[in-house]
């Protein structure tokens, strides 16, 4: 009986891998390489003992807790211990963020899409698709686990061995895997893959908060949080295996509720109650910008206030960020002397460069959603009937323009806030504002780039995501890996303004807006006059 179940689940795996051929081993290589690349850079941050013991000592502070979980061997603070303390966990919240993204998209997205109707209607079993899902993702994580652990056992860097990259690797594998069966759960109760990710996140932020306010105040709420496990591995030090093995309990238990839930449900229904809309829609929902911020609204606010505890959690860390730059004879040559400003006033543009790129993602996000809705066929019924493209289109560019400006004020209302509470001499609101209005035309030309492969490149649009990921990459690492400056000049977050170390260039900035708008304006005559692609 149960093989009649599980038919032809191989097949299933091998369509699941030929669909996500790119984005698997695009994720992987991501992950890799950032963590290797942090490895490599750890011993020119701290080149002594005493460098990385002074290091050790700010790690005691409870924001620093909060953020990267307590610390651990700080009488011994070897590279190793760094890397476990101050990396694992930020490494772990983005497999996290991929193994969720791919249990919705072959669980709840092929239900809506209509997918898994056409493949149920083949001599496919059940359960077949829950099946794939879990070989298909605990193969990922696995894969994703060992290049890790033996690529950092090779970088031959004192104190990073062999069994401490098995378990650092591991630790970031169970993390994958758990929080895909979370996700294939929520996929049993939501009806919408839209709030299957929207749970699934809220579940991973919740996560991140509890094992916060565990570490610094009340312990046992830690323990409640799958990070609050994974934390607790200290990895290059004590080597605790515990937290990878109760993490790898609890989800094989979670993808066996999620797969008897996928067993007794039907087709396209879930276990939690749809809310009921009003009988007629209001004049606003009705226009194509109305339906467009209907559709996002979640995501929206989601974004919102997640962008905003950001500003605030670097915030936290202001009042001792000063002490921690004069420690560190590397960090104090990225920032020269600028008379007149302290060495936090200089870190404030690094700051603000890291928000306005992770304000970039859900600002491209909320336009992309129409190329979304293309491939589901949903925008040609729209098209089809009294709404101009002009009016589609910018519906969507209206929501990520105004996005684009909302998340960028909430992030620096956050940090300032939060920086107020922790310095003696505050830095002023207003200086921030200008600081990050600075990146606004640099988020509009990713915006722009967006429009342009929406218009003319439609199957192409994964693109502005590679080129994000290359502008993060280059302005967050290049200083510290001693990237050629030309690298850093190809993205268009690296010719803006680096205030409030210097003025703003208002030649540059309107160029850079002229730019976005050349982008913008090509991008809606393409838009225009091509077919719906699906």
């Amino acid at each position: 009986m149960w093989n009649s179940f599980f038919k032809n689940t191989g097949k299933c795996t091998r369509l699941m891998l030929r669909r996500d051929r790119v984005n698997i081993p695009v994720w992987i290589l991501a992950v890799v390489i950032l963590t290797l690349a942090i490895a490599l850079a750890y011993p020119e941050l701290s080149s002594t003992q005493q460098e990385r013991q002074v290091m050790a000592e700010t790690m005691t502070n409870p924001a620093i807790t909060a953020m990267f979980g307590p610390g651990y061997s700080l009488d011994n603070y070897t590279y190793g211990v760094m890397m476990g303390h101050q990396m694992l966990l930020f490494t772990a919240l983005a497999v996290a963020i991929m193994n969720i993204l791919l249990v919705a998209r072959h669980t709840r997205g092929d239900e809506e899409s209509g997918r898994m109707e056409i493949l149920r209607s083949l001599p496919v079993g059940k359960l077949s698709n829950p099946g794939a899902v879990s070989i298909v993702v605990i193969g990922t994580n696995i894969l994703m686990g060992l290049i890790i652990s033996f690529g950092m056992a090779l970088l031959n860097i004192e104190s990073i061995d062999l069994s401490g990259s098995l378990l650092y690797g591991a630790a970031l594998a169970a993390t994958g895997v758990f929080f895909a069966s979370v996700t294939a759960l929520f996929a049993q109760l939501n009806q919408s893959s839209r709030g299957v990710i929207g749970y699934s996140l809220a579940f991973l932020g919740l996560s991140y908060l509890l094992r916060a306010i565990g570490d610094v105040s009340y312990e046992a709420a830690s323990f409640i949080s799958p990070l609050g496990w994974i934390v607790r591995t200290e990895a290059y030090a004590a080597n605790n295996w515990w937290p990878v093995i109760v993490m790898l309990a609890f989800a094989a238990i979670v993808f066996i509720g999620a797969t008897y839930l996928n067993w007794i449900r039907d087709m396209g229904a879930g276990f939690l109650p749809e809310k009921q809309g009003p009988k007629t829609a209001s004049r606003f929902l009705q226009s194509p910008l109305g339906l467009a911020f209907r559709l996002q609204k979640t995501g929206i606010i989601a974004w919102c206030t997640g962008v905003f505890l950001l500003g605030a959690s670097y915030g936290s860390v202001l009042g001792d960020l000063e002490a921690y730059l004069e420690s560190m004879e590397i960090l104090k040559e990225l920032f020269p002397v600028v008379e007149g400003l302290s060495l936090t006033e200089q870190f404030i543009p690094m700051l603000m460069s890291v928000m306005a790129i992770i304000a970039t993602i859900p600002a491209v996000m909320f336009l992309l959603k129409l190329r979304s809705e293309e491939s589901k066929n949903l925008t040609e019924h729209l098209v089809t009937r009294a709404v101009s493209r002009r009016n589609l289109l910018g519906g969507y560019l209206l929501i990520s323009l105004t996005a684009s400006v909302v998340l960028q004020f909430l992030s620096v209302v956050g940090l300032w806030a939060a920086g107020t509470a922790v310095m003696d001499e505050a830095i002023p609101l207003s200086t921030l504002l200008e600081a990050a209005a600075a990146y606004l035309p640099a988020i509009w030309v990713m915006i722009g780039l967006s429009v342009l492969l929406i218009g003319f490149f439609p199957k192409k649009t994964s693109i502005a995501w590679i080129y994000l990921a290359y502008s993060f990459f280059t302005v967050y690492m290049g200083e510290l890996l001693q990237l050629p400056e030309w690298l850093a000049r190809l993205n268009p977050f690296g010719h803006v303004s680096q205030i409030p170390v210097e003025d703003m260039n208002l030649a540059v900035a309107f160029m850079t807006t002229l730019l976005a708008a050349g982008l913008i304006i090509a991008g809606y005559k393409g838009f225009k006059k091509r077919d719906m692609q699906v």
